[in-house]
C-alpha cells in the first residue's frame, strides 16, 4: 500500500504503563536517538543524568531532550513533581 507523506507521524508513542516504558527501554532509545540528534559526547552526559535519578525524574530527562521527537503515554498525565523550565 502506498500513502501520501503527509499521513506519516514522524512521533515514535511509547506507553509508559507497557513493556516499552521500562527504564531499559527508555535507556535504550535515549542512546538511539541521542547519538542521531546529539552525537556521542552528549548522549554519555544524557545518559548518566538518567542513570542518576529515579524513574520519574528519569522520564523528566528522557521528556526534556527528546520529547520533540517521542510522545510519552502515562495513566494520570504528567509525572509526580514535574515542573516547566
Amino acid at each position: 500500500m502506498i500513502k501520501d507523506r503527509r499521513d506519516m507521524n514522524p512521533k515514535i508513542e511509547i506507553d509508559l504503563s507497557g513493556p516499552e516504558g521500562n527504564a531499559f527501554v527508555l535507556m535504550a532509545y535515549a542512546n538511539k536517538l541521542g547519538k542521531r540528534i546529539y552525537g556521542y559526547e552528549k548522549t554519555e552526559e544524557i545518559l548518566e543524568e538518567m542513570r542518576l535519578s529515579t524513574y520519574e525524574l528519569l522520564i523528566l530527562t528522557f521528556d526534556k531532550y527528546f520529547g520533540s521527537v517521542v510522545t510519552l503515554y502515562r495513566d494520570g498525565g504528567e509525572p509526580t513533581g514535574w515542573m516547566e523550565t
